[in-house]
């Protein structure tokens, strides 16, 4: 088992890894829509999604995959009226390859984010 930490995302802000590899399997913990620095993205859900996946795509870089190495994402959203929109810009940063997905709508999220993404991948 190997632990995944990187600086271009935002550190973990609890007693958690970034991610861990196990057996060519990368496991993301949840990103929200904070900053490699730390600050919230406060807008809107377009807006918070695009930055979850900046983080994604930087953890997933330090464990020596990609976004097109995603086997499965699990999506959880503080309003599922928000799906549509949510979904635009997930469908962008995925392009063609469609991982298999879960998305819940939750009661709340770390520091009151419209969204958070966890992605399990190969690594290669």
């Amino acid at each position: 088992m190997k632990t995944v930490s990187t600086n271009k995302a935002p550190a973990a802000i609890g007693p958690y890894a970034q991610g861990i590899i196990v057996n060519n399997m990368f496991y993301s913990s949840g990103q929200i829509p904070l900053t490699a620095s730390g600050e919230l993205v406060e807008g809107d859900i377009k807006e918070q999604t695009n930055q979850v996946f900046e983080n994604l795509k930087a953890v997933l870089a330090a464990a020596g995959s990609s976004l097109d190495s995603v086997v499965k994402t699990t999506v959880f959203m503080k309003d599922m009226n928000d799906f549509a929109e949510m979904n635009e810009v997930y469908a962008i940063h995925f392009g063609e390859h469609k991982p298999a997905r879960s998305a819940v709508e939750v009661a709340r999220l770390p520091k009151d984010v419209k969204v958070e993404i966890e992605v399990i991948a190969l690594v290669k």
